[in-house]
């Protein structure tokens, strides 16, 4: 595992604390951010506690509460952020309404020019990705929706600059002469040695000047050689700019003019309609209720190891996620079922440490949200996601599971867990069987539509394999038929002697289903009857809690 480092970047908030913050919110930002900063996925307590500067029996209890409000898990004898962390990014996403306003038109325009398209936004002096709308190629752009970039080393960064006050340039000065190596920025590859001309000042103010007189930005090679971008401003309407809108390529598909001739004039058409789809009084999404996390009685169960104050805080951040725009306390303390005196020292804590700010008479999210595990757990792949839940499977039922797609006429494996036995069912991932006999196979094809399930009846060759195999494409039709009725399919020896298997969908944040996963055993067991009451139940459970980390993931950003 990688040792984190301190992060050297500029610090959360500046001055002591306010006399209201909530400590064990303050701490469980910090310990969740360090988690999120980290180069490996799974990280020590101990190494939290010398990056956090805290004590480790703090890190612990800060640890189980995270743990039992499902933002972490653990790993052996390491913490891993969970994919149900990102409904603290999610929060907000959905309160700013950003993402949900310009994510169509991103896609259309990375559609018609075939390059990615990114939206980014502010923060502080740096700038952070909302919006992302990839085109796969083996040279891709592998940003994910919340990485930070400092401002002087991308397209966008020199259209918000544009902007800034004497403050904000003493502060980003004060933050190019205290860092070493960007490492504030951990998204950015390791820094080829820079020199002068491209890290100075000067260079950095006149690129600001060009984009403020132009109205558009270029980079070229300022994140990593080879990569090129141009960047138009989007605009609310008092003309102040609200997000970039970027279009990025390589050296290998264009030079930085050819880009800007064949990119910049549908980039400003497009950023002219996002201007008018972020308006207030555009339509936006519906409001989304938060069930409150803390609950007293954990605190009875769980005794000091439960900081319920800590539970609370984020509550209270989520809370602020359940409309657009900003909240006043009392709107907050009714979303996030506490008192108003709690609510208000959570949102102190909140603005103190620069993830809330003032807004009129309310409250409202800022970026720095993002900055809580967001852009890696949107890098997640779905094994990744059904990995932990087919683990805690096997734990619990003693047999092998697995987790397969379509792909073509056949299923391939993308995830698997064995069990240990001597005699146990020995597959691996990428390994492809047919389809029509597969019991996930027969999920998947339960939930094509009717005219592609009747198209893969009509031409598929079913090749049986054992006396008790399918045989007929009306067998197999029977089966297909009767797996969409019940939400799961048993197999019972159609493709090995001796193999039995019961499989359930996996379905995503919008309903489709993407996956399934199974529980495969010997047919000693017991009969089929009773394996399927044994099994079934913890397998619907591990596909259920597979499907809400994918509704958390799949909300703002596409699992892979």
């Amino acid at each position: 595992m990688s040792q984190p480092e301190p992060a050297q970047g500029p610090p959360p908030a500046d001055g002591e604390p306010p006399a209201e913050a909530v400590r064990p919110l303050e701490r469980g930002l910090a310990l969740l951010r360090a988690m999120a900063v980290d180069p490996d996925p799974r990280t020590r307590p101990g190494d939290l506690a010398r990056v956090t500067g805290l004590a480790r029996a703090t890190v612990d209890r800060i640890a189980a509460t995270l743990v039992r409000l499902g933002y972490v898990r653990h790993e052996g004898r390491d913490l891993a952020l969970t994919p149900q962390a990102a409904e603290l990014g999610n929060a907000y996403l959905a309160s700013s309404g950003l993402a949900a306003a310009v994510r169509p038109y991103a896609e259309a325009l990375a559609d018609r020019l075939d390059e990615s398209v990114s939206v980014a936004v502010p923060d502080g002096d740096g700038v952070r990705f909302v919006v992302q709308a990839t085109r796969r190629r083996a040279m891709a752009v592998a940003f994910r929706i919340g990485d930070l970039l400092p401002a002087e080393r991308c397209a966008p960064g020199a259209l918000f600059a544009a902007a800034w006050t004497d403050a904000d340039w003493q502060a980003w000065r004060a933050r190019r002469a205290r860092e070493q190596g960007d490492t504030a920025f951990p998204a950015l590859p390791l820094r080829r040695p820079r020199d002068a001309h491209a890290s100075s000042e000067a260079e950095f103010a006149d690129r600001v000047d060009i984009a403020r007189t132009h109205g558009h930005s270029t980079d070229s090679g300022l994140i990593e050689p080879g990569l090129i971008a141009i960047a138009v401003p989007v605009l609310d309407g008092d003309g102040r700019i609200v997000c970039a809108l970027s279009v990025v390529s390589h050296t290998s598909r264009h030079t930085p003019a050819t880009l800007a001739d064949i990119a910049l004039g549908p980039a400003r058409d497009t950023a002219a309609a996002m201007a008018a789809a972020i308006r207030p009084d555009a339509p936006g999404p519906a409001p989304r209720p938060h069930a409150p996390a803390a609950d007293p009685r954990l605190k009875d169960e769980l005794g000091a190891e439960y900081l319920q104050s800590l539970a609370r805080g984020l509550d209270v951040l989520c809370a602020l996620g359940t409309t657009r725009g900003p909240m006043t306390l009392a709107d907050v303390a009714r979303a996030a079922a506490l008192p108003r005196a709690t609510a208000r020292r959570s949102l102190i804590t909140l603005d103190y440490l620069g993830y809330a700010e003032p807004h009129g008479k309310g409250f409202a999210l800022t970026p720095r949200v993002l900055d809580l595990g967001y852009a890696r757990l949107a890098g997640l792949a779905l094994p990744e996601v059904l990995l932990p839940h087919l683990t805690e499977l096997v734990r619990t039922v003693g047999e092998s599971a697995s987790a397969a797609v379509l792909d073509g006429d056949d299923i391939r494996y993308i995830a698997r867990v064995p069990t240990r036995r001597i005699m146990r069912v020995d597959i691996t991932v990428g390994t492809r069987m047919p389809a029509a006999l597969a019991s996930m196979g027969r999920v998947l094809l339960a939930a094509l539509p009717p005219a592609e399930r009747a198209d893969y009846l009509s031409r598929v060759r079913i090749e049986p394999r054992t006396p008790r195999s399918a045989s007929t494409p009306a067998e197999v039709a029977s089966a297909v038929d009767r797996a969409a009725a019940d939400g799961y399919a048993q197999v019972d020896q159609e493709l090995e002697e001796g193999l039995r298997s019961l499989s359930v969908p996996v379905r995503d944040a919008d309903g489709h289903v993407v996956a399934a996963v199974n529980v495969a055993h010997h047919a000693s067991r017991g009969t089929p009857d009773e394996t399927r009451d044994e099994i079934l139940p913890p397998l619907r459970l591990a596909a259920a809690r597979a499907e809400a980390d994918l509704r958390a993931l799949g909300q703002w950003s596409r699992v892979r």
